[in-house]
């Protein structure tokens, strides 16, 4: 197993799918949601399990729902 594999064996993710529509959000929230890569409602996006992915996630937590 090289050092690389190994990174990726131990680094964590997490899905996150869109359940509600961006119609009605204030528009920093769709870019929160642009920025994690989903664009159409129940659209899943598999992420590297981050802070700065949480940050997102909670800001638009009401749109969203972490998968395990």
């Amino acid at each position: 197993m090289t050092k690389s594999s190994a990174k990726a064996a131990t680094a964590k993710t997490v899905k996150v799918r869109l359940v509600k529509s961006q119609n009605s959000c204030p528009a920093i929230h769709r870019l929160s949601v642009k920025a994690l890569g989903l664009g159409k409602l129940n659209s899943v996006s598999e992420l590297k399990d981050s802070p700065q992915v949480r940050g997102l996630i909670n800001k638009v937590n009401y749109l969203v729902r972490v998968e395990d």
